[in-house]
């Protein structure tokens, strides 16, 4: 993929600042809706009161590095695809925060690890990712190319969209009432949601005067889709397939539902919450 944009002013780089080895951290009812790709399972559990501490500077505005540029381009894209869709909708978009961090950082929804991998926070719309997360992305799970990581943002957005649209809130809602079984059912069509979304930011996305995708990049998002399965992600790390632990959903279904708003571009084909099939 090629972009030709400026890039989002709404980044905040704070890879010169350490949080060092601190651990996940937050107030009683926090919300945190982690993506964890590498793990492929909730990490609440790993939470404490444990405060960290960042020291150095946070600089605000497009970064000037590579990666930096890149991710704020993927940022600015997906800020014109939902201002045109919520435009769409009647609504005015809010456009979320990307924040750079390395090793660990602080965040409305407590204090967390870069092991967690990137991790949406509905308490400050921020978008949290180490850049480092990348190197994972490629070496262990063979999901490579500059798409694959553009992926992990709009999916990460895509969490911001739910927010937005009050999707979040319901499923806080839903967490107190139901069992962890029926809540994690819950949570897979959430996450695949949002692998919807991700996939018709990319629909749109290819119609911006600044962007152009490349031939092979949607294969590369796939790839990495198909690469974080629950299913295949607990066969490598376990042995076994759990389907009463799927949190995030199969690795067919990642793509199902990426392709499907890939395809349509139609928002109203990603209620995944009443899907016939997921």
């Amino acid at each position: 993929m090629q972009w030709f944009g400026k890039g989002s002013s709404n980044v905040e780089d704070g890879r010169s600042s350490s949080g060092g080895k601190i651990a996940l951290g937050g107030g009683v009812g926090v919300i945190v809706v982690i993506l964890g790709l590498i793990f492929g399972q909730d990490f609440t559990g790993l939470v404490s009161q444990i405060p960290a501490t960042e020291q150095g500077e946070v600089k605000k505005g497009a970064p000037t590095d590579e990666q930096g540029k890149f991710v704020a381009g993927i940022l600015e894209s997906t800020e014109q695809v939902w201002g045109e869709q919520f435009s769409s909708l009647g609504a005015r978009y809010e456009e979320p925060t990307l924040r750079l961090f390395r090793d660990g950082v602080q965040s409305a929804c407590g204090n967390a690890s870069s092991a967690v991998g990137p991790f949406y926070c509905p308490g400050d719309h921020k978008v949290y990712i180490d850049l480092s997360f990348y190197d994972e992305l490629k070496n262990r799970f063979g999901a490579a190319g500059d798409f694959a990581q553009a992926y992990v943002i709009a999916h990460e957005v895509g969490h911001h969209v739910q927010n937005l649209l009050g999707t979040s809130a319901k499923m806080e809602e839903a967490r107190g009432r139901l069992s962890e079984v029926e809540y994690n059912k819950l949570s897979v069509k959430l996450e695949l949601q949002a692998d919807f979304y991700a996939g018709l930011w990319a629909h749109h996305a290819q119609n911006l005067k600044d962007f152009r995708l490349d031939a092979g990049d949607i294969d590369e998002a796939l790839n990495a889709a198909n690469a974080i399965g629950d299913d295949k992600l607990q066969k490598q790390s376990q042995g076994e397939v759990v389907p009463d632990a799927f949190t995030h959903g199969t690795s067919a279904q990642r793509m199902y539902w990426f392709k499907k708003g890939f395809e349509t571009g139609d928002i109203k084909q990603g209620d995944t919450f009443n899907a016939s099939r997921l």
